[in-house]
């Protein structure tokens, strides 16, 4: 399977000028009542597509004469237009469907620019109980829930477990959902695989220079007790640049440091069996299983700090939305909840290899995937954080992966505290200029 990293969790391009202000949209009536238009950011062609037609399909025969479903497939670019660019074109001429995808982190922004409605009264009945906590904070902004996720995703650290066995790791060394490494633990299994390897051990994908960072990194600094934002995402200062942050940065630029994570890594380093380390979500076991099926490996937790022994990991994936526009409400909200209950979450989640978002569906599937997915999903259950919903994301987000690699190349960076006062200043003032 193609790698899919950035193809679930990518920060929207967004064009924040053209959605500010836009407001409520008038939209001609259905010629049909109930039936609604749904515009995703996916290929018909891809296994995603295939589950996603099955789940419509499925709630229009459940729903026939009353309510139906049709959806445009938009595929997103690999720099993450195309979808976005007709979504905020949309905006501009009042022409938006019923239902959009929209990704996690954009739901302040969309929401705070009326784009998409709230959908806490329709939701009565929609379990929302069984639904895992990182999708609902994901989805809600100011208090009220603008957006649904219909998958999600979480990363875990890949390992060979032929080259550990070599390096003198034992079974009984290797961590558990309940008793993971803490991160001194890390670093001392980290020397010991490099003194094994005379090399770099950990691809942490540091050269990706994307989201990827933001997204595998922060529970890091979660896990000390920091953060990014503070609850409200309107407040950096304090919060990025705090002593519980800079603890967390440090500790990565240690792995630097030392060599255990390479700056420029050897692409599939960990697949061709370069490194015995990876950090990497679902998407990878699918390549692994289909393109180097002569790996033995496992997926482990993220190590946790040392101060709070908080197991932390990463969630977020693309949600539906109504739109604000639409005048097919009732419809549009059935769909919603239709395409995010147990069922439609089982077809997702089995068929395009990524995360079910709600717990009876990962009680219902848990026996039917293996063991890696099981480690994610169950990490997910118990540990999962969506990553901090503000309007201004794309930009803090920006900031947060330039901080990464200003540590990273240490040598001309080496002050963590520093570097983290100059990025929170850019954090907070894009966060002013998008709520003025």
């Amino acid at each position: 399977m193609k790698r899919r990293t950035m193809g679930l969790i990518t920060v929207g391009v967004l064009s924040l000028g053209i959605l500010a202000g836009c407001g409520n949209s008038e939209k001609k009536e259905s010629s049909n009542p109930g039936e609604i238009k749904v515009w995703v950011q996916f290929s018909d062609e891809t296994a995603e597509g295939k589950a996603w037609q099955e789940v419509v399909e499925n709630f229009n025969k459940e729903n026939e004469g009353k309510y139906k479903a049709t959806t445009e497939y938009i595929p997103r670019s690999g720099s993450g237009g195309g979808y976005e660019d007709k979504v905020n074109a949309a905006v501009s001429t009042n022409s938006l469907p019923d239902v959009i995808t929209l990704d996690g982190p954009n739901t302040a922004a969309y929401a705070q620019s009326k784009v998409i409605a709230p959908l806490d009264e329709y939701l009565e009945d929609a379990d929302m109980d069984d639904v895992l906590d990182s999708i609902k904070q994901q989805g809600t902004y100011d208090g009220k829930m603008y957006a649904f996720g219909f998958s999600e995703s979480n990363v875990g650290i890949y390992y060979n477990k032929k080259m550990f066995k070599e390096a003198g790791i034992s079974e009984a060394e290797i961590p558990t959902l309940e008793k993971p490494w803490t991160w001194s633990e890390f670093n001392q299994i980290a020397e010991k695989l490099q003194k094994k390897y005379d090399g770099p051990v950990f691809d942490m994908q540091i050269a990706n220079k994307d989201e990827m960072l933001t997204y595998g990194y922060t529970p890091f600094v979660w896990s000390n007790g920091g953060n990014v934002v503070n609850e409200d995402g309107k407040k950096a200062e304090g919060y990025f640049d705090s002593k519980e942050t800079i603890e967390a940065f440090e500790f990565i630029q240690n792995l630097v440091k030392k060599d255990y994570v390479p700056i420029s890594p050897i692409e599939k380093g960990f697949e061709t069996e370069k490194y015995p380390m990876y950090l990497s979500g679902s998407w990878t076991m699918a390549d692994l299983e289909e393109n180097y099926k002569d790996v033995d490996y496992g997926i482990l937790p993220y190590p946790v700090s040392d101060k709070t022994k908080k197991l932390v990991s990463p969630t977020g994936s693309w949600q539906l939305g109504m739109t604000t526009s639409t005048k097919e409400k009732e419809a549009s909200a059935e769909f919603i909840k239709f395409a995010t209950n147990t069922e439609s979450s089982k077809i997702i989640s089995l068929s395009n290899s990524v995360l079910p978002i709600r717990n009876s569906t990962i009680e219902l599937i848990k026996d039917d995937v293996n063991d890696g997915m099981k480690m994610l999903m169950e990490q997910n259950q118990i540990s999962g954080q969506a990553r901090p919903v503000v309007v201004a994301y794309p930009q803090v987000s920006r900031a947060f992966q330039q901080a990464i690699q200003d540590i990273s190349y240490f040598e001309e960076n080496p002050d963590v505290s520093k570097v983290l006062k100059a990025r929170t200043k850019e954090m907070q003032q894009a966060i002013d200029n998008s709520i003025k």
